[in-house]
């Protein structure tokens, strides 16, 4: 197989910077009444922009990536799922669903750096993007055990990538939006400002940008990342993405990538072999599978369907190849109005591939495809994760379908975010197994 060549390595420079934005942000949340501000949280995908217009110090918590951070401390993780259990809740749905009521339950809030914190902080309202299953009846639930907090869900049935796309489901959305605004200032009793909520849509949609650029420089052989540093650096784009801090951490990690791939700099000292992963989350708990598959054989996950399109928007140039969706600003857009601030937000925000691929089959295996053609990638690895009926819709038939065009597939089973459901051992035993068969072997050195 290849051979062992050796490239120059170094700690990435922005590490230190995202591990406080990380921590500054749930601490903003859990602090924020103490400091007069508001608390809303809601899901993912949720349109973080709008928040804005209610004021700067209005603070989310997105349950996704904070239950992700609860899976990352399993002790505590699993406090939280036996107190759902207890109360009757099925141990098949969403195992991020379960880590966050659990939380309530226990009224405990955990903080990325392991500090877990006494009180749940109560929201002033919920706000959320119905696209997976679960949303919706999440937040509902979760409004419930919170004391009767209110709640407003966006009802997001549709994606212009999918054949049956019209522009009556674009006004679908931009209406809905429309109507939050009104429903959100009489919760609050503060007053909207466009201004805010305009300048919130580009630091957005600059963020998004941003971010696609950094994985375009994943491209580069050898890759300035590999996908377990990109989980600490996609996440801003799943917390709040709107704000200004968050645009100048990624223009400062972009030019960091880009100066990495100019200097030749790699993301590990050997890479010999390159995958990407496919539409489902990680297994939190269990990311040293990832340190595995460089440490022993030198293979790179250069991304994911997943790390590179959960919140960043893509579109498609003149030769079908995928690069980071024009923002508004550079399709010369000029928003006066809320009118037109919510279409042109409506617009970008759904150019999107995980929501996309929540309403076709065929979409994923597409993508992952022409993933495989443009970052230069030797196989594929699918997570069937039993955390999340979503993300693992079609996983089988995705795996066919890269077979038929030759390309290797690992899969492994397990869940995102409880650790009872994932079964290490037999993972590596099955990593082990599949890069013998492509003929890679164990390196004969380690960095």
């Amino acid at each position: 197989m290849a051979e062992e060549k050796r490239y120059p390595t170094e700690r990435m420079k922005c590490w230190e910077e995202a591990k406080s934005l990380r921590n500054k942000y749930y601490e903003d949340y859990y602090r924020a009444h103490e400091r007069g501000g508001l608390c809303v949280t809601g899901s993912a995908t949720m349109y973080y922009s709008i928040l804005a217009g209610l004021g700067d110090d209005v603070y989310a918590l997105t349950g996704e990536p904070y239950a992700a951070t609860v899976a990352v401390f399993p002790e505590f993780s699993a406090k939280c799922m036996e107190s759902v259990e207890r109360s009757g809740v099925a141990r098949d749905l969403c195992a991020y669903l379960r880590n966050y009521w659990g939380s309530i339950m226990l009224n405990k809030f955990v903080l990325p750096d392991g500090t877990i914190l006494d009180g749940w902080p109560k929201p002033d309202f919920l706000f959320t993007g119905h696209a997976c299953c679960t949303h919706a009846k999440w937040y509902q639930r979760a409004g419930e055990l919170e004391g009767g907090a209110p709640y407003y869900a966006l009802d997001l049935c549709c994606h212009p990538l999918v054949p049956s796309w019209n522009e009556n489901q674009l006004n679908y959305i931009v209406q809905q939006l429309a109507e939050f605004i009104p429903w959100a200032e009489k919760v609050t009793g503060r007053k909207f400002n466009d201004e805010k909520f305009i300048e919130a849509i580009h630091n957005e949609c600059e963020s998004s940008r941003l971010f696609g650029e950094i994985c375009m420089y994943q491209r580069n052989i050898p890759a300035p990342m590999d996908e377990k540093t990109m989980f600490s650096f996609y996440v801003f784009e799943s917390l709040a993405p709107h704000r200004k801090e968050i645009v100048e951490f990624y223009r400062r990690l972009r030019d960091e990538v880009q100066d990495r791939v100019e200097r030749g700099i790699a993301s590990y000292p050997v890479e010999r072999y390159r995958v990407v992963t496919g539409g489902a989350q990680p297994p939190w708990a269990f990311l040293q599978i990832w340190r595995y598959l460089q440490r022993e054989y030198g293979v790179i996950s250069v991304g994911s369907l997943y790390t590179f399109g959960l919140q960043t928007e893509w579109e498609e140039d003149e030769q079908g190849n995928f690069i980071p969706a024009k923002t508004p600003k550079e399709k010369g857009l000029r928003i006066t109005n809320r009118e037109e601030a919510l279409r042109a937000y409506a617009e970008f925000k759904l150019k999107n591939w995980v929501l996309a691929g929540l309403f076709s089959l065929d979409f994923a295996p597409m993508i992952i495809k022409k993933m495989v053609q443009q970052w230069h990638v030797d196989a594929v690895i699918l997570h069937f994760n039993r955390g999340c009926e979503g993300s693992t819709s079609g996983a089988t038939e995705m795996r066919l379908a890269l077979v038929e065009e030759d390309i290797p597939v690992l899969t492994y089973e397990g869940s995102m975010a409880d650790y009872r459901d994932f079964d290490l051992p037999r993972t590596m035993a099955r990593v082990d197994a599949f890069l013998e068969g492509v003929g890679l072997k164990k390196l004969t050195t380690k960095a």
